[in-house]
């Protein structure tokens, strides 16, 4: 692994493009961080939910008694008790038309739907004795049957999620563009049926909520381990009828999210609600085996596709199916039915193919949720793409760089439209391309690939070409009628002694988000890093905005900053100007210090600050002693800025046991203008772990019934250190117009294209065997059976 260097970019003296570590960083490793979890308040109480047994059960009665009756217990809540305070949601969108999901409440009331649903609330003095009174409640259910797989789901007779829908299929959409049947007449034909497993997030910090509500002010705080506190004050204020003002949403240090964070959860909604029936402060946090069955689940998607290709290479069309089951719900508020729309709007699109034809089913089952998780459709888009690029090189003989080489969308096309409607500003994919073909040393691979198999060692080269959604404008979720915003707000307040507090709406996870918003608002005020402190996550505290999520933190979230920070540039230069009876034009401001014409200092920044604040009086008349300033940005280009990348993956498959061996993985990418590379190549590193935990060990494993199989540590593989490769990463930089900063984003591109690299790479092993895989996760087992050795 090799050190991050500086952007060439980087202007001399400058902080954007240096490769400058997390202030943070030493704080959290000292164990000085404050999780939600911290927090303790007086008279607070825990919270402990009674889950369903059954994926599918009415629930007939609860007896209570017993546990209200045990010490400790303050309270034991069901579904009737939020009737008339807690409106229920719907995870619908205005602009998938037609789709359609059951209303949720905090607890189930009449039927569960997955196994793991709350079915009632114990409230305590101690965790321990809220656990403890669980056990003391009578739950009676009559079981169901389960919906399961979701073919069956849509299967004439299947039991139904909800009888009032009518059916089990909740989203349907088709794309249609070119003519696809044109496309395919006569042309050699590749074609495959992928499956991708379930999974889920694995956050090192599980979600943790603290509800306190004041009946005395009428005013309810929530502290939450969450990347997006505005769409929870709105979600809170709508649902319980409070006014907005009074709803204060705090996120302090969050261990992790990865969209997980991003849904409203039953249990969030039960917290709070019980905070307003006791009036008292109320804890929960998810232990890790209430994670893993209700956290969001994702990927689980069933996909059929075939790709036309001519004879010299020339990609000319596709066909998608996609079928996905999304749990008893769709999420709210940003819905189940987002990931598959991607996932038909995304393959293909690196390539110049006009004829496409996609149909989208987003299918109800007794399951737990499933939704938006890290890089969302994008390695479902990306692995279905890239392993159809790699038969058709096979079918037509050309190497694998080759075929890419000829079909991507080329320099001379941009701004290019996709055959789903995509529309890209410019991309660099044959650069791309071009870097990680020399980084790999790709002859020199091939060559000892094939010196290595006549020794029968079988190692496999794989590629993914990746374009990545990133910087979503309001065509993303307001034209649908969420509540979530597409812009972001930022406060800069120059303090007495000359440092800036920076107020953003944008939240940190541990991605870094405090440190490139210091290095853009030092480098665009003119001052050093150190003298800037970024504060987020706090609705009373910080301005509106969308806050973290779909790769916007830095493309928009920075480019308000940067504006920002302008701003108060030109405040303290014009305040400058009337102290020192210069043009404000004449001045500089550099490293703390106000220069005069000819360059020297004329005065520092903590100078001007204590004059304004104390000394206000000295000021010439008309010049106003403010040195705070706010602004807010928002997309207003392309609905979208595309990054893009590669990557390459060796592998090594022992045939005989089916174990892999990750030899090395290379990725180059283009998020546009870099803020701070050693941070982009942290979030590409963890996000290819993600990937490749995708390809080889990830999975949630249901049985027959709708039971998770492995919902623990135990059982559920997750990538470990020992497991990974050396990640080897270059970068190519193509800063979007729409923004004077030019960033995009970045935090998905790691995910989105490793696990199909490892696809490839699989089958690039397999193929002295004739074998071939389409199936993620790639256990030994399903390695084997397709070697046909089991």
């Amino acid at each position: 692994m090799s050190p991050s260097s500086d952007s060439p970019h980087r202007a001399p003296g400058g902080y954007i493009g240096a490769a400058l570590p997390r202030p943070g960083a030493k704080r959290l490793l000292q164990g000085r961080g404050r999780y939600t979890d911290d927090i303790v308040l007086p008279r607070m109480l825990h919270a402990a939910f009674l889950r369903s047994p059954y994926a599918h059960a009415r629930l007939l009665a609860l007896r209570i008694e017993a546990a209200l009756a045990l010490p400790g217990v303050r309270r034991v809540l069901t579904g009737a008790d939020f009737e008339g305070i807690c409106a229920p949601w719907t995870g619908t969108l205005g602009h998938f038309a037609g789709m359609k999901s059951s209303p949720q409440r905090p607890l189930a009331t009449g039927k569960v739907v997955w196994a793991g649903q709350p079915v009632a609330m114990v409230l305590a003095e101690s965790r321990a004795e809220a656990e403890d009174a669980l056990e003391a409640i009578e739950a009676e259910f009559e079981e169901l049957d389960p919906v399961v797989d979701p073919e069956a789901a849509l299967a004439q007779g299947a039991a139904l999620i909800d009888e009032a829908l009518g059916d089990n299929l909740i989203f349907r959409t088709r794309i249609e563009s070119g003519s696809p049947d044109s496309a395919f007449a006569g042309a050699e034909t590749v074609e495959a049926e992928f499956r991708f497993g379930r999974h889920t997030a694995v956050t090192l910090e599980p979600r943790t909520i603290l509800a306190d509500y004041d009946p005395g002010e009428e005013r309810l705080t929530v502290h939450q381990s969450t990347q997006t506190p505005y769409q929870f004050q709105d979600l809170y204020a709508r649902h319980f009828g409070l006014a907005e003002s009074r709803v204060r949403v705090v996120a302090p240090d969050v261990g992790g999210s990865f969209g997980m964070k991003l849904h409203l959860y039953h249990e969030d909604m039960a917290v709070v609600g019980a905070s307003l029936l006791t009036g008292r402060p109320v804890k929960f946090a998810a232990d890790r085996i209430e994670s893993f069955l209700s956290d969001i689940h994702a990927r689980d998607h069933r996909v059929r596709a075939r790709l036309a290709v001519a004879p010299d290479g020339t990609l000319r069309g596709i066909e998608v199916e996609d079928l996905t089951g999304v749990g008893p719900f769709s999420a709210y508020p940003r819905t189940s039915a987002v990931e598959g729309n991607q996932v038909v709007r995304l393959i293909g699109a690196p390539y110049r193919i006009a004829d496409y034809r996609a149909d989208l089913r987003v299918v109800a089952q007794t399951k737990t949720q499933m939704s938006q998780y890290r890089a969302v459709g994008h390695p479902i888009a990306c692995a279905v793409t890239e392993r159809l690029v790699d038969l058709a090189a096979e079918r037509v003989g050309l190497d694998p760089f080759e075929i890419r080489r000829r079909n991507y969308v080329t320099q001379d096309m941009y701004p290019h439209t996709t055959a789903s409607g995509y529309r890209f500003e410019r991309l660099s994919l044959e650069t791309c391309l071009e870097q990680l073909h020399a980084l790999m040393d790709y002859p020199a691979l091939r060559a000892e690939q094939a010196a290595l198999r006549a020794r029968g060692v079988h190692r496999g080269i794989g590629l993914a070409t990746y374009v990545e959604i990133t910087n979503p404008s309001p065509a993303f979720y307001g034209v649908g009628g969420a509540h979530i915003a597409a812009q972001d707000g930022c406060v800069l307040k120059l303090t007495p002694s000359g440092e800036v507090q920076c107020l953003i709406s944008v939240t940190e996870q541990g991605q870094g988000t405090e440190a490139i918003m210091g290095q853009i608002v030092a480098e665009g005020l003119g001052i050093r890093r150190e003298a800037v402190r970024v504060i987020t996550g706090d609705t009373d505290v910080t301005p509106s905005g969308g806050a973290t999520w779909a790769c916007r933190g830095a493309g928009i979230g920075g480019e308000t900053a940067l504006q920002a920070s302008r701003k108060l540039r030109r405040r303290v230069l014009e305040i400058a100007g009337a102290i020192l009876q210069a043009a404000p034009d004449a001045l500089a401001l550099r490293d703390g210090q106000i220069l005069g014409p000819e360059g020297t200092a004329r005065m520092s920044l903590g100078d001007l600050a204590t004059l304004v604040a104390f000394r206000s009086d000295l000021l010439p008349p008309g010049i106003a002693p403010d040195l705070t300033v706010a602004h807010h940005h928002a997309p207003r280009g392309y609905p979208f800025a595309f990054s893009n990348g590669i990557h390459g993956s060796l592998v090594e498959v022992d045939a005989e046991t089916g174990l892999v061996r990750i030899l090395r993985h290379w990725v180059v990418e283009d998020c546009g203008r870099i803020i701070n590379p050693l941070l982009v190549d942290e979030q590409i590193r963890g996000g290819v772990v993600q990937g490749l935990g995708a390809a080889f060990f990830e999975e949630c494993r249901y049985d027959e019934r709708g039971q998770l199989l492995n919902g623990s540590l135990a059982d559920y593989l997750v990538p470990m250190a020992c497991e990974m490769p050396d990640i080897v990463i270059r970068h190519v930089e193509t800063p979007t117009r729409d923004s004077d900063l030019g960033a995009k984003g970045v935090g998905e591109a790691g995910t989105a294209a490793a696990s199909g690299a490892a696809l490839n790479a699989v089958n690039d092993a397999l193929r002295p065997f004739g074998a071939a895989l389409a199936q993620l996760p790639m256990t030994p087992e399903r390695i084997l059976r397709a070697l046909g050795t089991v």
